[in-house]
């Protein structure tokens, strides 16, 4: 029989775990083979754009209330109970195999990924339920964090070689050691450091080996010198989230969108944890002083990035901007950061009226520590970075970020993002945004991102 809205709208739940398990793949499974032969969503008429959507809507309308009661219990059943943390893309291959029906198989994500954004089926919205049902739970949540909080192996595995080299070239993100300082060297150079999902890997790989470096004091990121014809001999700090990658359906929800807020952003601020005991001693986590130079512009989630830093240097001809809203997505965590920064008026100039900050505007102070003129950057940096390698510093800059920024809030922010961003990447006017960025001739630069 086919399914229908009638025969898939509400999941008749009882309460264990197991048994609900069953229930909801017996409901998610036919209504998945009814998806799999309808034609692509671009190439649907009406009749079938209705059916998918009823089938989507109401298996995720399961999903919800699947998570709503089960959410623990189902984290507890994928990481053994708690005795083996999994980070993100762990976690929704683990879900996937462990309760079928609840997310995305591998073999769909694949499926996916050979796709344009508009010609996907959005599955990355149930595994945007997931984590929000996961985070939304206090102790899951703080468990999630903490786990994401870890280094990655692929830090681990790099870590002899930089520490005895002191150089490491991810391939995005040139690290290097002087002295007591750690180099952090944007080089994402075919998209003037455009965000993707390499770029989001090696910086938080980046970020996790000056972390683990003992010899490192102090943490200093900036863009580096451009090829672009419009920018050549030029650094650049960040032209946001490359929109041809997202029309083209190679930005990741789970591995870039929800990784760089919970992985190096969130380590960036509160540290790497090296302890998960609630008792370790000294510390659970490993901190380091940041600081952020801005060359030409630091846009979306650049601008993002330097709401973190403890110390922003910024060229006299460089700009500041949060266009997401006009993209139709979030911009990161932004809207929980921005505001105590700036006050709540400028930031929703900022993020809703995609509001453009000069650093010689009055305003930029609010968000960058000094406006010097180009030729003075590297003296203030050198300046900068003796003053956050006091001994006082990082005490002091770990508990103005507790304070900044409790656990629990960033939790229920991250909970509400999870599913809110999820959705915004499918919305119909995102993909009418991003369909301008198909060919390189649409908009310079030719090759994504958000710069003018």
């Amino acid at each position: 029989m086919p399914v229908t809205m009638a025969n898939v709208s509400g999941p008749d739940l009882c309460g264990a775990l197991e048994d609900d398990a069953r229930t909801l793949a017996e409901l998610v499974g036919p209504a998945e083979e009814e998806l799999a032969g309808l034609p692509l969503p671009g190439l649907r008429d009406e009749a079938q754009r209705q059916l998918a959507a009823s089938l989507v809507d109401s298996c995720r309308r399961a999903r919800t209330a699947f998570l709503h009661r089960h959410a623990p219990a189902v984290y507890d059943a994928l990481t053994d109970r708690r005795r083996t943390p999994l980070r993100l893309a762990e976690l929704a291959r683990a879900g996937a195999e462990r309760f079928p029906g609840l997310l995305p198989t591998d073999a769909q994500m694949a499926e996916e990924a050979t796709r344009t954004q508009a010609d996907k089926e959005g599955r990355e919205i149930d595994q945007g339920i997931f984590f929000r049902a996961l985070l939304a739970d206090p102790s899951v949540g703080e468990h999630l964090i903490d786990s994401m909080l870890a280094p990655t192996p692929r830090a681990l595995g790099l870590l002899s070689v930089f520490r005895a080299e002191g150089r490491v070239d991810l391939g995005a993100v040139l690290l290097e050691r002087r002295d007591d300082v750690a180099h952090l060297t944007l080089n994402n150079q075919h998209c003037l450091n455009a965000e993707d999902n390499r770029l989001i890997d090696d910086l938080e790989t980046a970020v996790d080996l000056v972390l683990l470096d003992d010899q490192i004091s102090v943490g200093v990121v900036r863009g580096g010198v451009m090829t672009h014809p419009r920018y050549t001999g030029r650094r650049v700090f960040c032209a946001g989230i490359n929109l041809k990658d997202l029309h083209a359906g190679r930005i990741s929800f789970v591995d870039f969108l929800l990784r760089r807020e919970l992985g190096y952003i969130n380590k960036l601020m509160h540290g790497l944890l090296v302890d998960p005991s609630p008792d370790a001693y000294p510390e659970r986590t490993l901190h380091k002083p940041w600081l952020a130079v801005v060359d030409s512009f630091a846009i979306g989630g650049g601008m993002q990035l330097l709401l973190v830093f403890d110390h922003v240097i910024a060229a006299d001809d460089a700009f500041l901007s949060l266009p997401a809203a006009q993209e139709g997505i979030v911009p990161g965590l932004g809207n929980f950061r921005l505001s105590r920064m700036t006050g709540a008026r400028l930031a929703r100039r900022v993020i809703l009226g995609g509001r453009r900050i000069r650093t010689t505007d009055p305003e930029a102070a609010l968000v960058c520590d000094e406006v010097v003129a180009s030729q003075a950057m590297d003296a203030a940096v050198e300046k900068a970075v003796r003053e956050l390698a006091a001994p006082a510093v990082l005490a002091n800059r770990m508990m103005l970020n507790l304070a900044d920024e409790p656990r629990d809030g960033l939790r229920r922010y991250l909970a509400e993002f999870a599913l809110v961003q999820a959705r915004r990447l499918y919305a119909a006017d995102v993909m009418a945004k991003v369909g301008r960025f198909s060919t390189p001739s649409v908009r310079q630069p030719a090759d994504g991102g958000h710069a003018p």
